[in-house]
């Protein structure tokens, strides 16, 4: 079984982890409403995906 045979330090220890890290979620601007939205998902407020209607929002 492999064991390690020093003691990591650290900050060798944090440099090995510094990708483990969460990253922020992207966020863009709707072409048809200009409301916040996920790259590549619809518009949850006017039912768009790339100039097309994909579901209709009802007003509530």
């Amino acid at each position: 079984m492999a064991v390690p045979k020093k003691r990591m330090s650290k900050s060798r220890q944090g440099n090995r982890r510094s990708h483990d890290k969460l990253k922020t979620p992207a966020f863009g601007e709707c072409p048809q409403c200009h409301e916040i939205k996920r790259p590549h998902h619809i518009c949850l407020h006017c039912g768009y995906y790339k100039d097309q209607e994909v579901m209709s929002v009802e007003a509530v």
